[in-house]
């Protein structure tokens, strides 16, 4: 999966883990709101994920540009 997909799916599942941590809240599921934390840690972590690989791109991006221009 690119950076791009990992960050669209990371801020669904933040989205979706809040609004069920807020409906679990209101009708007081304690089940309902944990699912809601572990989506919305899973969002986290896909939005670090989709960072890591843009920026991990990036430095390959520079690093071949700074070898061609060497050459």
């Amino acid at each position: 999966m690119g950076s791009t997909a990992d960050k669209i799916k990371g801020t669904a599942n933040e989205a979706i883990g809040k609004a069920k941590q807020g409906i679990g809240e209101a009708t007081g599921s304690d089940r309902l709101q944990g699912e809601g934390v572990i989506q919305e840690v899973k969002g986290k972590g896909q939005k670090a994920m989709g960072d890591a690989k843009e920026a991990t791109k990036d430095a390959v991006d520079k690093a071949a540009a700074a070898a061609n221009k060497n050459l």
